[in-house]
């Protein structure tokens, strides 16, 4: 007889959207060619989303949500991994269209794949998250465009946030004077401690847009979208870099083409879920090099599946600072 486990469980019926913890057996996973015990996963905003029954995440039902996770292989039928390796997974679809992460155990592709790093844990892994994984992709792509330290202010929007208060961590160690911009001030403390030379109030970038504004930003870190997105592209100085990875305040962009066409701005998008391999793993190398551990572990709460429905409802109002793990199995 097959061992069961523990999962989350996302369903839909005539009553709704309704999460649930239930006890599976290995014949109610996904195919995949390789097993992993799931030590860990974390709680991003798509993960809120999908557990408090937000459209426009899972695809299909019933699912388990969770688009991170890292463990240990316990079978495998692809020869790139073995039993005992340490893996982790973000995006490829899980907690979308593929059991995710809120399970002891999860049957995978093995494209989907990365190693965890040497000088990381399975636990380290997932506070840093998609979440900070987008936030590392983005950094890249600051470095990439030639954003460099001499270039001016980086502005970090949704800065208490997951992407936010990984990417601070992130620029500060590379020498960024970095402005981060929030609408919580009682986190000044935080944000400065993580390595915010500013912090901005998120009114300040609520109003309505201009087509361009006085220069202040040589490029920007965003997750929010919508008004505020358009009111950085309008303040960015010339031949500068906004990169675009969340719509916490929408998925509208009321902005002009004038930043691009007089003063070169670059919008980079950062879609996160299906990147390479190769990008991943530079990714996760500027991860395990730069992002302090201290900080980390100061910017992280652990809880239990069971605590799972409370943080996706107070991450989606706000109120989550930083990342959260969820520990799965030891």
């Amino acid at each position: 007889m097959a061992e069961d486990f523990r999962a989350l469980i996302v369903d839909k019926n005539d009553s709704g959207v309704q999460a649930s913890i239930r006890r599976l057996t290995d014949v109610d996973l996904m195919p995949g060619d390789v097993d992993v015990r799931v030590e860990y996963s974390t709680v991003n905003y798509k993960d809120g989303l999908a557990v408090m029954g937000r459209p426009g995440v899972i695809r299909k039902y019933p699912l388990i949500p969770g688009i991170d996770l890292a463990g240990t292989v316990t079978a495998s039928r692809n020869g790139a991994y073995k039993v005992g390796d340490r893996v982790l997974v973000n995006g490829w679809g899980l907690g979308e269209t593929h059991h995710g992460g809120f399970a002891e155990r999860a049957r995978l592709e093995a494209a989907w794949l990365t190693r965890v790093p040497n000088n990381m844990t399975a636990r380290d892994t997932m506070a840093v998250g998609t979440a900070g994984y987008t936030a590392a992709l983005c950094v890249l792509e600051l470095i990439a465009q030639s954003v460099i330290p001499a270039s001016g202010p980086i502005i970090v929007t949704g800065a208490a946030g997951g992407v936010g208060s990984v990417a601070i961590v992130l620029l500060a160690s590379h020498g960024y004077h970095v402005i981060a911009l929030t609408g919580r001030p009682e986190e000044g403390d935080y944000l400065r401690d993580l390595g915010a030379k500013e912090i901005m109030p998120r009114a300040e970038l609520e109003v309505d847009v201009k087509s361009l504004a006085k220069e202040r930003f040589a490029g920007a870190v965003d997750s929010v979208g919508s008004k505020i997105l358009a009111n950085i592209l309008s303040m960015t100085k010339a031949g500068g870099t906004v990169t675009a990875c969340g719509l916490a305040a929408g998925i509208d962009l009321p902005a002009t083409v004038a930043p691009f066409i007089l003063r070169g701005v670059r919008l980079s998008g950062i879609n996160s879920v299906y990147e390479p391999a190769a990008k991943r793993e530079k990714a996760w190398a500027m991860i395990a090099q730069h992002l302090n551990r201290a900080k980390l572990a100061e910017m992280t709460q652990e809880i239990a599946l069971e605590g799972v429905a409370a943080v996706a409802k107070n991450i989606l109002a706000g109120k989550v600072r930083g990342r959260t793990v969820v520990k799965l199995s030891a």
